[in-house]
């Protein structure tokens, strides 16, 4: 099974497993993860499933969308590879995948 690793501010690593077909805000929620909320059930509403991709995997996960943009330049903590997680369905060929969360969610 594919495996996804989340990392808090501060360094803590959270592995989950992974099938195709989910959001990473649903791995993550499925998975216990702390600091991944979903507080809009994935609508791209609110912000709290803000993650940071590590650049060396940000062009295999692509560029935001429209409304993850418009939702992202309200974060105070939004970096060049921030994303959505809610707005990325994982795929296979992100087995391995590491993202970092912010401190602070909106």
């Amino acid at each position: 099974m594919a495996v996804v690793t989340f990392v808090s501010h501060d360094g803590e690593k959270h592995e989950a497993p992974f099938e195709e077909g989910q959001s990473l805000m649903q791995v993550a929620t499925n998975n216990a993860v702390p600091g991944i909320d979903g507080d809009c059930g994935g609508e791209a509403a609110c912000g709290t499933c803000h993650v940071i991709v590590d650049p060396q995997w940000s062009e295999e996960v692509g560029l935001s969308g429209a409304d993850e943009e418009e939702m992202l330049a309200m974060n105070p903590e939004r970096q060049p590879t921030s994303r959505l997680s809610c707005q990325m369905p994982v795929s296979q060929a992100w087995d391995g995948l590491i993202v970092r969360m912010p401190e602070f969610q909106m």
